[in-house]
C-alpha cells in the first residue's frame, strides 16, 4: 500500500483515537501547549507594543525585535534550552513558541495603536480625557482590528510549529510524526502532518470567523465618529 493509503488507514483505525496516545488526547495537549505559549507572548508583547504605539515611539525597536525574533529558529532555541535549567519537554517548547509568537503580536499592536487617526485622539483630549482614558477608550478600540489580526497570525503559527515539542520529549500531535519517522512509517508521518495542518486551518478559520462576528472594525468606527461628534468647537 502507498503512503497515502497507509495514512488513510492510520486515520481510520479506531485504536489511534483512544487512550492517552490517541488523537483527541494529543490534540488537547497540542492546544494546551499552544495556548499557554500564545498567552505568555501576549502578556509580554501587548503592554510594551501598545504603550510605545501610544507614545508614537519605538518603531525602530519594534522592527529590530521582530527581525531578531524571526531570525532565531524555534528548533535552535529548543536545543539551546536543553543546556539550561529550562531543559526538555513541554516547558521548553512553551518558552520557545512564546518567543516565536512575539513578533506578530508586537508589530500589529504597535502599528495599530500608532496609526490611530490623530484627529480622533486630539478630539478625545479636547474632551478632557486623560492619557490613560485616551489609550483605553479610544486608541485600543480603534486598533483592535490590527491587534486581532496579529493574535490570529501568532496563534496559527504557534499551532503549526508546536509539533516540534515531540523532538524534545514533549507532547502534542508532533508525537505522531516523530513516531512515524522513528518506526519508518511514511503513512503515519503523513497522517500526523495532516492532523497538524487541519488543526492550524481550523484555528485560522475559527479566529477569523470570531473576529468578523465581533466586528471590531465597525465598533471602532462608531467610537471614532462619536468622539469626533462630541469634539468641542
Amino acid at each position: 500500500m502507498n503512503p497515502f493509503g497507509d495514512a488513510v488507514g492510520w486515520l481510520t483505525d479506531p485504536l489511534n483515537w483512544h487512550g492517552h496516545r490517541g488523537v483527541p488526547a494529543l490534540t488537547a495537549e497540542h492546544l494546551a501547549i499552544s495556548g499557554i505559549a500564545v498567552g505568555l507572548a501576549c502578556g509580554l508583547a501587548w503592554p510594551t507594543a501598545v504603550w510605545l504605539g501610544h507614545l508614537g515611539r519605538g518603531g525602530g525597536l519594534v522592527a529590530v525585535l521582530s527581525t531578531v525574533s524571526r531570525a532565531v529558529p524555534t528548533l535552535a532555541l529548543l536545543t539551546l534550552f536543553a543546556a539550561t535549567p529550562i531543559g526538555f519537554g513541554d516547558r521548553a517548547t512553551v518558552v520557545a513558541l512564546a518567543v516565536f509568537a512575539v513578533p506578530p503580536l508586537v508589530s500589529y499592536a504597535h502599528v495599530g495603536v500608532r496609526e490611530v487617526d490623530r484627529d480622533v485622539v486630539e478630539a478625545a483630549r479636547g474632551m478632557g480625557m486623560s492619557a490613560a482614558q485616551v489609550l483605553w477608550r479610544v486608541e485600543i478600540p480603534l486598533a483592535l482590528p490590527l491587534i486581532a489580526t496579529g493574535f490570529r497570525t501568532a496563534a496559527v503559527q504557534v499551532v503549526a510549529t508546536a509539533s516540534l515539542a515531540a523532538l524534545v520529549g514533549g507532547g502534542g500531535l508532533g508525537t505522531i510524526v516523530n513516531d512515524g519517522f522513528g518506526l519508518q512509517r511514511p503513512g503515519e508521518v503523513m497522517a500526523g502532518a495532516f492532523l497538524i495542518a487541519l488543526l492550524a486551518l481550523v484555528i485560522e478559520v475559527g479566529l477569523a470567523t470570531l473576529q468578523r462576528a465581533l466586528a471590531p472594525g465597525r465598533a471602532a468606527g462608531m467610537i471614532g465618529r462619536t468622539v469626533l461628534r462630541k469634539r468641542p468647537s
